[in-house]
């Protein structure tokens, strides 16, 4: 590992998997105009396993607040993949996070704290982002969570 981001990872115990191919038709993150943008990450582990089910209908917030974290890591990956250097992150903009919710289940942004926590303990101040919490219907594969970012790069 190098760089301050790479050894702040690695002071949390975390290592970044390597990024996995799309599953469809699109790519894993964009780079425009000083901005990357990296498309929904869903919450696979290092062993390939992925919450599934929907809050408020038998997954617990803990769980999926677990399962938010482990989209921001699978973020990171991205972003290694198309900057090639974390360090060239300037902020983190925005994340968007997507919970699989039944009726009436409210604590969507409990679950994305997940992330924004995580992302905020590895890159500080650069961590810091406005954020959405959405309740859906349903995800892709399943999952019970599943986060996007914009990020400015340096």
């Amino acid at each position: 590992m190098s760089g301050e981001i790479e050894t702040r990872l690695q002071e949390l115990g975390v290592t970044l998997p390597q990024a996995p191919a799309p599953a469809a038709n699109y790519i894993p993150a964009v780079v425009s105009n000083g901005m990357l943008y990296v498309s929904g990450q869903l919450p696979f582990g290092p062993d390939g396993a992925m919450l599934k089910g929907v809050l408020g209908a038998g997954v617990e917030i803990e769980a999926a607040n677990a399962a938010a974290k482990l989209c921001a890591i699978n973020i990171l990956t991205q972003a290694r993949a198309a900057l090639g250097d974390l360090d060239r992150i300037a902020r983190i903009v925005k994340l968007t996070g997507f919970v699989a919710s039944a009726p009436g289940f409210g604590d969507q942004p409990k679950v994305v704290n997940g992330a924004s926590d995580f992302l905020v303990a590895v890159l500080g101040d650069k961590g810091r982002h406005a954020r959405s919490a959405v309740g859906v219907a349903a995800l892709p594969l399943g999952a019970a969570v599943e986060v996007e970012a914009i990020i400015e790069i340096a």
